[in-house]
């Protein structure tokens, strides 16, 4: 039986992997995808060997979902605008090709799975939905089309 986490000591551990890991990635998108991938996929349980060994597993564990549900919500409360600029600061951080990138994104969609667990799925399709038209948009910037061309509204002159 596994003694109960001490939340003074998730938050000690989640303010150190903020100062010490997260504030490398001032992108909420980008947080999300990393802190996504400290999950394990077959048991839903995190883990970041630096915060375990400074604290322990279960409060490592918790630190890094708490921190994953907060960079989530940051993502969710931001525009498509800003998440075309996540995107393509999140693009040019991983060094991958850009076409095999948006290859990637757009069939296999790793945004997904970086979702938090336990997360409302109306709100995790939104954000979803979201990151796919961010994507779209940047892909057409990058290709020299215009928003206009894509079917967005035409900027409107103000009236005089």
């Amino acid at each position: 039986m596994s003694l109960p986490i001490n939340r003074t000591d998730v938050e000690l551990a989640a303010d150190d992997l903020r100062r010490r890991t997260l504030s490398h990635m001032p992108a909420p998108l980008e947080r999300m995808i990393y802190l996504g991938s400290t999950r394990d996929y077959n048991t839903g349980l995190y883990y970041h060997d630096g915060l375990a060994s400074r604290f322990s597993d279960e409060v490592a564990c918790e630190a890094l979902a708490l921190c994953h549900r907060e960079s989530y919500r940051q993502v969710l409360d931001s525009s498509v605008e800003d998440l075309v600029r996540q995107l393509d600061r999140y693009i040019k951080s991983t060094q991958a090709a850009v076409c095999d990138f948006i290859a990637a994104w757009k069939s296999l969609q790793p945004y997904r799975v970086a979702v938090p667990a336990a997360t409302d799925p109306l709100a995790a399709e939104f954000l979803c939905a979201n990151v796919r038209v961010a994507l779209a948009i940047w892909e057409a910037h990058q290709d020299g089309r215009s928003p206009q061309r894509l079917g967005a509204s035409p900027q409107l002159s103000p009236v005089r």
